[in-house]
């Protein structure tokens, strides 16, 4: 069967709090130390991009990479919509609340794969901050980069270097761009194959983790267990190990072909 291309290479992650407020800030920054723990457990390497964060502890957003043999493999099929049922600690009345988080899991890529035109990018420099106003640098090491032809943005303000937090954020570009042009790939193929686990589509709800019933349920496949706090300590083997199986044999089941090769 054909290997995904990209299977080998590092990623960058992106997690976005979503429906529910603070709880879903909350759940955020709970899949951002899961992936992270999952990392640990490879010893593959991290580091944060760009990080927004509430009050409480919470991640409205946080973009990060993740280095290490593989990492893609494995990781792939963690995009889509993550919810979670749970009583909030803010709730006084014990009931429980669902919120959700976006997840998206983009492969780096290099310069030769990906042509940027530099007249297509304007880049603000500012000064960045941390939790709270705290940390704040006197110089102006942040960057703001904006892709003027598909309107991205993106912001690292991770690094005290300007020239580093540049870098970072070209490489979030660039693997932006390439997650587009991806997607329009894939829009060709049938719709077997579009239908089938590791389609990446995040507007699909994925996943459900339920705290009172310590379960957690992926959608796709079926797939249940039951030592939720495991799971989110970046105890992922056997979910990801059940995601990649069922991929690889619906591929098998349905002869797949690339009609683009």
């Amino acid at each position: 069967m054909p290997r995904d291309p990209n299977d080998k290479r590092d990623v960058i992650v992106e997690i976005r709090g979503g429906a529910g407020g603070d709880e879903a800030a909350l759940f955020a920054a709970d899949l951002f130390r899961m992936y992270t723990r999952y990392a640990e457990r490879h010893r593959w390497s991290t580091e944060v991009i760009d990080a927004h964060e509430t009050g409480i502890g919470g991640l409205k957003e946080v973009v990060f990479e993740i280095r290490g043999r593989g990492a893609y493999s494995r990781l792939k099929y963690e995009s889509g919509v993550h919810r979670v049922q749970r009583v909030p600690s803010t709730e006084a009345n014990g009931r429980i609340h669902t919120s959700t988080a976006t997840v998206a899991v983009l492969p780096e890529v290099d310069d030769v794969q990906i042509a940027i035109n530099p007249d297509d990018i304007r880049m603000d420099v500012f000064r960045s901050s941390g939790a709270g106003g705290q940390n704040v640098q006197k110089n102006s090491t942040a960057i703001r980069l904006t892709h003027l032809p598909s309107g991205i943005v993106v912001t690292c303000q991770d690094e005290r270097s300007q020239l580093k937090n540049r870098n970072k954020a070209m490489a979030v570009l660039r693997a932006r761009l390439y997650d587009i042009e991806q997607s329009k790939r894939n829009s060709s193929i049938e719709s077997t194959r579009r239908s089938q686990v590791g389609s990446g589509d995040r507007s699909e709800k994925i996943r459900t983790y339920n705290f009172p019933q310590d379960r957690v349920t992926d959608h796709r496949i079926g797939f249940t267990a039951h030592h939720l706090e495991g799971l989110l300590d970046g105890e992922l083997e056997s979910l990801v190990d059940a995601l990649a199986d069922d991929d690889r044999q619906r591929s098998e089941d349905e002869g797949f072909r690339d009609p683009t090769e």
